[in-house]
């Protein structure tokens, strides 16, 4: 693979699945098993990991750029919408909410942070049901804080005001 057909160059942000944002740390050849491999280095710096995704996997792995601005405008736009929570099981709306936050698309994410929102006047959240939401806001913020380069806490605060709108127009 020339370096001509690399999607990510060190010291970008990209996005992982599973893990939310993180930085190129660069690109190496790697012996495995006798053949030669080529991997993105990336260090997701609030788990303190490193991964190493081969450069010719890193599209079906889902690794992607961060969103663009259109992107952030939609996720922002879901938060501000009417929570939709379906009537099934608690288990399976968690099986759901999990699998949108690893699936690491910005406005699935959004829907899990709108869903699971619980303003002051509202009932207290359980606690696996505050544990997906804290989930779904932080990997929402690093996006974001990344996006605008801002930290994480500045990116938190664009979130919540999109969040606490929406209470204040019903």
């Amino acid at each position: 693979m020339s370096k001509d057909d690399l999607q990510f160059s060190v010291g970008d942000h990209v996005v992982y699945p599973a893990h939310g944002v993180g930085r190129v740390q660069g690109i190496e050849t790697q012996e495995v098993a006798g053949y030669s491999l080529e991997v993105y280095v990336i260090t997701f710096d609030h788990e303190k990991m490193t991964l190493r995704v081969p450069t010719a996997k890193a599209k079906v792995s889902g690794l992607r750029s961060l969103a663009e601005g259109n992107v952030v405008s939609q996720a922002l736009t879901t938060l501000k919408g009417r929570a939709r929570v379906k009537r099934t099981m608690w288990s399976r709306r968690a099986q759901e909410y999990e699998a949108k936050i690893n699936s690491g698309d910005l406005i699935s994410i959004a829907e899990v942070v709108r869903d699971l929102h619980r303003a002051e006047n509202q009932p207290e959240q359980s606690y696996s049901e505050r544990q997906l939401y804290e989930s779904a806001i932080d990997r929402m913020a690093r996006e974001v804080a990344a996006i605008e380069s801002i930290d994480r806490d500045a990116a938190i605060g664009i979130l919540t005001k999109s969040l606490t709108k929406v209470v204040m127009t019903v």
